[in-house]
């Protein structure tokens, strides 16, 4: 069995945000939530035994206050926490793959539109076999904004999909699909070297999302599913899109490279600048 939704906490305003849209997640879903807070685990030595007491206390206070709070502002939710000291990295991919989500905070670029994605967060979101959902604090996102999905119109990913649309359902919103098309580079050199192809490019995928969006607009008929054909970058194009969502859904593939594991750079360039939460699917 699954934990539901799993909320990493360390005490800081990004955490709570991720901890509150959590609560309001599992509201909607009708499951509870699991609060951990991961550090690093302390050697075996007499010398640290009052340092690492006073850590394992501080976590349990957090993690009581953060359950406290959220028990607050969502009578019957179901709630429990976990202090792991297996480390950040280890103990969140652990924490996450026994939940059904993972929702971490991200660090705001003060007055900058968008956030960073610190280096734990963004080693977790690669690794974890579940959806992740990394959450700006006070972030600016309307709640009941559409859900926007970037897929590829050549590729589609139904564990992408299906999650964009399973949420929309909950939240009572649409769906915004999004496609960007890169052209080669002769395409973009103008009539004067090669002829135009953009005008033709975008209806012929328009159609071929039509078509990968039909058996969604079936299972999920009281869904309003809109596609976007874009020409240009994907990151950006999802971005722009993001603009007045509630929830951005991006895929991400579980091959590993050589380098380990990764979010790919549309998710990268999304997680970096989107105002509203988003949500890292892994997919083949």
């Amino acid at each position: 069995m699954t934990q539901g939704i799993v909320v990493g906490v360390d005490g800081t305003e990004q955490a709570r945000a991720a901890a509150e849209w959590a609560a309001e997640e599992a509201v909607l879903r009708g499951t509870g939530v699991h609060l951990v807070h991961a550090h690093e685990p302390w050697p075996d030595s007499v010398a640290h035994w009052a340092t690492r007491e006073s850590e394992e206390q501080w976590a349990e206070d957090l993690l009581a206050r953060t359950a406290d709070a959220l028990r607050e502002r969502h009578p019957g939710l179901s709630l429990t926490t976990r202090s792991l000291p297996s480390g950040p990295v280890p103990g969140l991919v652990a924490a996450g793959d026994e939940g059904d989500l993972l929702v971490l905070g991200s660090r705001a670029l003060g007055g900058v539109a968008g956030y960073v994605v610190g280096s734990v967060g963004l080693t977790v979101a690669g690794a974890v076999e579940r959806p992740v959902v990394l959450v700006r604090a006070l972030g600016d996102a309307s709640p009941r904004g559409s859900v926007v999905v970037g897929i590829d119109a050549r590729e589609p990913a139904d564990a992408v999909l299906g999650f964009a649309f399973e949420e929309a359902a909950r939240r009572r919103t649409g769906v915004n699909v999004v496609h960007a098309q890169q052209l080669p580079p002769y395409a973009v050199l103008g009539p004067a070297v090669v002829p135009d192809i953009r005008p033709t490019v975008a209806p012929e995928i328009e159609r071929s999302l039509e078509d990968v969006l039909e058996p969604w607009r079936t299972k999920f008929p009281d869904v309003t599913a809109t596609t976007r054909v874009v020409i240009g970058s994907a990151g950006l194009a999802l971005v722009r899109a993001a603009g007045d969502a509630g929830l951005v859904v991006v895929g991400r593939r579980t091959r590993r490279s050589v380098l380990g594991a990764h979010i790919g750079s549309v998710a990268h360039a999304v997680l970096h600048h989107s105002r509203a939460p988003v949500v890292l699917v892994p997919h083949d």
